[in-house]
């Protein structure tokens, strides 16, 4: 078990370490944060409205809608623009938890991966990491690419994320777990 903890703790910083460098100084997620020089007056424009904080994807039909006025209104809408709007009221600095909160559910998702490595008999480096791939892969495929399907985004930034986290971690893993 304190092997187990061990590998989950190192593998889940080096998970951290490279989230934190994807979404800094590297840069790989800036295509999903594009600046414009109108967000002051969009910004302003929203306020306006008094919008409740929440996510939206505009235009949507009510809840309430009859099956013939969700499709009336999706026909009158097609081709037309479409945002999706993700919109605090309040602009917060909780960086420090968020990377604690972040710390951990990574230390988590290793110890996971750890789990069901020990299961595998005869284990080696690279079956290590390339199971450790996959589970970045099956993450990639079932949540980030799924939506960018969907909403029609960059998923590359997320894919790099993937392979090269998780393939840090097959390599730890691989070298610790199987010595």
């Amino acid at each position: 078990m304190n092997k187990t903890l061990v590998a989950s703790l190192v593998g889940g910083i080096l998970l951290w370490l490279w989230q934190f460098m994807s979404w800094s100084f590297l840069g790989v997620h800036e295509s999903n944060m594009t600046y414009t020089d109108k967000q002051d007056s969009i910004m302003a424009a929203i306020a306006a409205t008094g919008l409740e904080e929440g996510d939206y994807f505009l235009p949507r039909v009510s809840n309430e809608a009859s099956a013939e006025e969700r499709e009336a209104y999706y026909n009158e809408h097609l081709g037309q623009p479409w945002a999706l709007i993700s919109y605090r009221s309040s602009l917060e600095n909780n960086m420090g938890m968020n990377m604690f909160r972040g710390f951990i559910v990574n230390v988590l998702a290793v110890f996971f991966l750890c789990w069901v490595l020990m299961k595998i008999p005869d284990m080696n480096m690279s079956q290590t990491v390339t199971a450790s791939v996959m589970v970045g892969l099956i993450g990639f495929l079932t949540i980030n690419y799924i939506n960018s399907i969907w909403f029609e985004t960059n998923s590359i930034p997320y894919l790099i994320d993937a392979i090269a986290s998780w393939g840090l971690v097959g390599i730890w893993l691989g070298w610790y777990l199987n010595r």
